[in-house]
């Protein structure tokens, strides 16, 4: 079999109707199968594919799993020689699968590949990134991704061709089963976030190469599928930490922790200057605020 399509959904019902329907109707030139794995979702989205989508291979979890759990249930149950991992939030436009097959097809030294994404208005959103590193915590990632966009690919360069990077956004991505097969799935420590860039780095240190193919283009409804909740970013915090912890010394580990709770107090005090200057009537300053003030007390009490 050409492709395994591998989709993971907690309560994204329609957002899974509707990728899935962009799956059947673009992807029709491989032989494919569609893998969707529910972390306990409680929206009708099971009932949905056994109705809708009776095609579709489901894994049904009595629990949130997480996304490298999930993912890994997939592996061990695909038949393809590729993955292709989707967002639920994700919506594959025409020949986007084709492109990222056909490339992984001539470039066998690629193990993992991705598209171009975009925002539902078509303007580009990031697909691609390097590896965190200590002057990525110090300064904003658009500064650095003008002053050295060579070292900081980015949506603010477009590219016409295929360039090498250090890894992919997770939304849609392509990966050879052979690589998945040599270096393991994903760390499943990772409930949420940073596992692909995980996984990219182990797969570079072994040897293999990441590509940014341009002409694949993706819809991506950022977001949608995981929330914005202040939940959502101590996931997000919680695996960064434990990218550090994992890929760097123990001394510069600790300072990226420092860095980033540096960073939380002070826009935690400008948030709270500005909700001061316009006197609690900007809403968005305000929840700002609250949203620091919660995530500093969650690092006070050693993230739990």
């Amino acid at each position: 079999m050409d492709l395994s399509v591998i989709i993971v959904n907690w309560n994204t019902e329609a957002l899974l109707r509707d990728c899935l329907r962009s799956v059947y109707a673009t992807v029709t030139d491989l032989d494919l199968e569609v893998i969707v794995v529910d972390n306990a979702s409680s929206d009708g989205s099971v009932a949905m594919l056994k109705v809708e989508f009776p095609q579709v291979r489901r894994i049904e979890n009595y629990d949130n799993r997480g996304f490298a759990a999930a993912n890994n249930q997939a592996f061990r149950a695909m038949s393809g020689r590729y993955a292709l991992l989707l967002n639920s939030d994700a919506v594959l436009t025409d020949g986007a699968a084709r492109e990222l097959f056909a490339f992984m097809e001539e470039h066998p030294e690629a193990v993992m590949a991705c598209g171009q994404l975009l925002n539902a208005d078509g303007s580009r959103q990031h697909s691609i990134a390097r590896f965190p590193t200590i002057p990525s915590l110090l300064f904003n990632m658009p500064l650095l991704e003008t002053l050295f966009p060579d070292r900081y690919p980015s949506k603010r360069r477009e590219y016409r061709h295929p360039i090498e990077v250090d890894s992919c956004v997770g939304a849609c991505l392509i990966v050879r089963k052979s690589a998945i097969d040599g270096v393991g799935g994903f760390d499943e420590r990772y409930f949420f976030f940073f596992e692909e860039t995980d996984w990219a780095r182990t797969m570079k240190e072994a040897g293999g190469k990441i590509y940014h193919v341009p002409s694949a283009k993706i819809y991506h409804l950022q977001g949608k599928s995981v929330g914005t909740s202040v939940r959502s970013r101590m996931h997000f915090y919680r695996s960064r930490y434990l990218y550090f912890m994992k890929w760097e010394s123990p001394a510069r580990s600790l300072l990226a922790a420092i860095l980033v709770v540096l960073r939380l107090v002070v826009n935690w005090i400008m948030t709270g200057a500005g909700v001061v200057l316009t006197v609690g009537l900007n809403s968005g300053l305000r929840q700002k605020w609250k949203v620091y003030t919660q995530l500093i007390g969650w690092h006070m009490r050693g993230c739990p």
